[in-house]
């Protein structure tokens, strides 16, 4: 696959692929990519639904972020509400609406696109859309009986606060980090959000097609 920069000419074409594992959430693949020199070299790719997170601001600039459960970390962290992409031929943007509803409770009036981010793109297709919501306004939330989410807590904090937190590595998962700090800029006018609807090239579809 070549990006149409001057320089890079080599196309990365897969020459074989086989499964390795397939699982609920997940699944790993490794594929033979032919490289430049004539070589091929192996590449291990975990496929990934990809996901949306979502920067809540309030009227008062204060953003909403829960603390919850992360296994793999194995301790609670910070962190935007968010959620898979994982309902068949859902649209991103309705995605993030109903993880905000479900999560903390929160509608909201006004949506853009923050920042897309990969995940760590040298060996997973994940990638998630982080959203702005503002126009906020309060829901009726189901609490989830039996997973970590019934045990999130979420709080409200400024965002210049939530920058803070971001720089100081106490909220350390990367798509709030992104968000938070692509957040802040366009509040203080450094940057400009992107329609809701914005075209998302790099949104995954392996993984999603196997379902």
């Amino acid at each position: 696959m070549t990006d149409g920069v001057e320089g890079q000419n080599h196309e990365f074409s897969v020459v074989s692929s086989k499964d390795i594992y397939a699982g609920r959430v997940l699944a790993l693949r490794s594929d033979e990519v032919a490289m430049p020199g004539g070589v091929t070299a192996t590449r291990e790719v975990l496929e990934h639904f990809g996901a949306v997170a979502v920067l809540a601001l309030d009227e008062d600039d204060q953003v909403t972020m829960i603390h919850q459960y992360r296994h793999p970390l194995g301790h609670r962290i910070w962190e935007l509400p968010a959620g898979l992409l994982d309902v068949p031929g859902e649209d991103a943007l309705v995605a993030a609406q109903r993880e905000l509803a479900e999560e903390v409770g929160l509608a909201a009036t006004d949506w853009s696109v923050l920042v897309d981010v990969a995940a760590s793109p040298g060996f997973t297709d994940e990638v998630v859309r982080v959203y702005q919501a503002r126009g906020l306004s309060a829901v009726h939330r189901e609490v989830p009986v039996g997973d970590e989410e019934s045990d999130l807590v979420a709080r409200k904090f400024p965002l210049a606060e939530a920058v803070r937190m971001a720089l100081a590595g106490e909220v350390v998962n990367c798509a709030s980090v992104a968000g938070i700090l692509a957040g802040h800029a366009v509040l203080t006018g450094a940057a400009q959000a992107r329609p809701a609807d914005a075209p998302w090239r790099d949104r995954p579809t392996r993984f999603p097609a196997r379902r």
